[in-house]
C-alpha cells in the first residue's frame, strides 16, 4: 500500500486533539452568547465570484478554486464574512436590527504552511450590522477581549490595537491627497513596519503618481501619524481640520465606552494597524500577545459597505474574526490548556453473565440520564477489567458482580485512590451526579 499522507497545510485530529478544539470552540460560543450573538453556517463551497466582487481577482491566487462537473467557477470559502453578507442581506428588511450572530467553521488558504498560518484552520467571526456608531465597534472589540479572557489569559497577556481607515482618509485628504491615491497609500502605509525604505518611497510614488504630492514628504507625515499613540495627540494634529476633529469625537465615544465596559487596559491606539482588505471604512483592530513572538490573535474592523456590494440594502456592520492556530499555540505556551482524558464518567466492570442484565439496565438508565458510560463487552476478571477502565480514562468504576446483583446494589470505586462504596440502584442518578460534583465523599459512609 502506498504511503499516503495529510496534504500539506491541514491537519488530523485525533481524540484528545478533537477535545481540545471543542475547548476552544465552547470558550468562544460561551462568550458570543453572553453578548447576546446567534450561531449561524454557510456552505464550505462557494461561488468563486461571492470572494473575487469583494476583494478583487487578486484574490484567487490564495484559493482552493476549480470548475465542478457543472461548470460552475467554485472555491473551497477562505472566509465567512461575503457569506455573512450575502445570507444578511437576503433577508435584512425583515431583521430586528441590530443584527448579531457569530459563527465557527474551517476556512481554507492556498498559501504556503508555515507557523501559525496553515491552509486549512478554523476561524470564530462575530458580526454586528445594523448599528452605525462607535457603540457597535466598542461592543465588537469587547467581545474580542473577553473571547481571549475566556482561556485564562490576562489583559496584560495581549493588546487589541485600534486604529481607524475613516480618520486616516481624513488625514490624507488634509495633506492634499486624492480620495482615489487613498487606498493604495494606506497600502504603503500597512508596510510601514516591515518594509525597507527605497521599497516604500517606491510604493508610495506609484501610489501617489498623477498628484502633485511629494513622495517622500508623504512618507514622512504618513510615517509621524502612524507612530502617534494617544487621543491628546490626536487632538493636536487635527486642530484646524473640522472632519478630523469631529472623527475624534467617535474616538472618544469608543474608547469610553469601553473604559467603563473594564476593557481600557488591553486596548491600545496604534495607527499603523490598516488592515489590507479595502472594504473596510472606520475603525479597524487588531489583537497581539504582548510578549514572545508578539503573533496576531485576532483581528477585524467595520466594513459598511460590503452588505450592499453583494446585492443586499445598505446596511452598516463590524465585526472580527479570530483563528485557532496561533491562539492554541499561545494556549499552549501558557499552559493554559486543560489536559484531557476525555473518557468516560463511569467504567461499568460486569463480572461475570450472571450480573450483565442488571448491569446493562443500569448502563441504559445512565446513559439516558446524561452520563458517558463505557462497559466491558467480554467478560474478565476483576484486575484486568480494573485495568481496562483506567485505560478508556474513567475516574470512577461501576462495579457489578453476583452479590451486588443480589443485593440490589452497584459499587462504586474510585480509580484514583480505590476507595469503595455501595449505592442502591434505585438511587443510582443522584448519586452519581453528586460523586461527578463532589468526589467520593458524597457517598462514603
Amino acid at each position: 500500500m502506498s504511503d499516503i499522507r495529510t496534504l500539506p497545510g491541514f491537519r488530523e485530529f485525533y481524540p484528545e486533539d478533537q477535545a481540545l478544539v471543542g475547548h476552544i470552540f465552547d470558550i468562544w460560543r460561551r462568550a458570543c452568547r453572553r453578548y447576546g450573538f446567534r450561531e449561524w453556517n454557510s456552505p464550505v463551497l462557494e461561488p468563486l465570484e461571492l470572494f473575487t466582487e469583494k476583494s478583487g481577482e487578486e484574490i484567487v491566487r490564495q484559493l482552493f478554486n476549480f470548475e465542478d462537473k457543472g461548470g460552475r467557477q467554485v472555491t473551497l470559502r477562505p472566509e465567512l464574512t461575503p457569506a455573512l453578507a450575502r445570507m444578511v442581506g437576503a433577508k435584512a428588511n425583515g431583521m430586528p436590527k441590530p443584527i448579531r450572530w457569530f459563527a465557527i467553521g474551517e476556512s481554507y488558504r492556498y498559501e504556503k504552511p508555515q507557523k501559525g498560518r496553515l491552509r486549512a484552520f478554523y476561524q470564530l467571526n462575530a458580526d454586528l450590522l445594523g448599528e452605525a456608531g462607535p457603540a457597535a465597534d466598542a461592543e465588537i472589540i469587547a467581545l474580542c477581549a473577553d473571547c481571549l479572557l475566556g482561556f485564562g489569559l490576562t489583559q496584560a497577556d495581549f493588546r487589541i490595537r485600534v486604529s481607524d481607515r475613516t480618520l486616516w482618509f481624513r488625514y490624507l485628504a488634509s495633506l492634499g491627497i486624492p480620495e482615489a491615491q487613498a487606498t493604495a497609500v494606506l497600502g504603503v502605509v500597512d508596510k510601514l513596519e516591515r518594509g525597507a525604505p527605497k521599497d516604500l518611497l517606491d510604493a508610495m510614488t506609484a501610489a501617489l503618481a498623477g498628484t502633485a504630492v511629494d513622495p517622500a514628504q508623504a512618507l514622512v507625515a504618513a510615517r509621524a501619524f502612524a507612530n502617534t499613540k494617544c487621543l491628546a495627540d490626536l487632538e493636536r494634529l487635527a486642530a484646524g481640520d473640522a472632519a478630523m476633529s469631529e472623527r475624534l469625537g467617535e474616538w472618544k465615544h469608543l474608547l469610553a465606552t469601553l473604559t467603563a465596559l473594564g476593557f481600557a487596559e488591553c486596548v491600545a491606539i496604534d495607527l499603523t494597524i490598516v488592515r489590507g482588505l479595502a472594504y473596510y471604512t472606520g475603525f479597524v483592530f487588531e489583537a497581539f500577545e504582548t510578549g514572545g513572538e508578539a503573533r496576531a490573535l485576532a483581528g477585524g474592523g467595520r466594513y459598511d459597505a460590503l452588505v450592499k456590494k453583494l446585492g443586499g440594502p445598505d446596511l452598516p456592520a463590524v465585526g472580527f474574526g479570530m483563528g485557532d492556530v496561533t491562539l492554541r499555540d499561545l494556549l499552549e505556551l501558557k499552559r493554559l490548556l486543560p489536559v484531557y482524558a476525555d473518557g468516560p464518567d463511569f467504567f461499568a466492570m460486569i463480572l461475570g453473565d450472571d450480573a450483565r442484565a442488571a448491569a446493562l439496565e443500569d448502563v441504559a438508565t445512565l446513559r439516558r440520564a446524561g452520563f458517558r458510560v463505557e462497559y466491558n463487552l467480554r467478560d474478565g476478571k476483576f484486575g484486568k477489567l480494573a485495568q481496562q477502565a483506567e485505560t478508556a480514562g474513567a475516574k470512577y468504576a461501576l462495579v457489578y458482580g453476583g452479590g451486588e446483583v443480589a443485593k440490589g446494589v452497584a459499587k462504586v470505586r474510585s480509580l484514583t485512590d480505590r476507595s469503595e462504596a455501595e449505592v442502591p440502584r434505585t438511587d443510582l442518578v443522584p448519586a452519581l451526579r453528586a460523586v461527578l460534583e463532589e468526589g467520593m465523599r458524597a457517598i462514603l459512609p
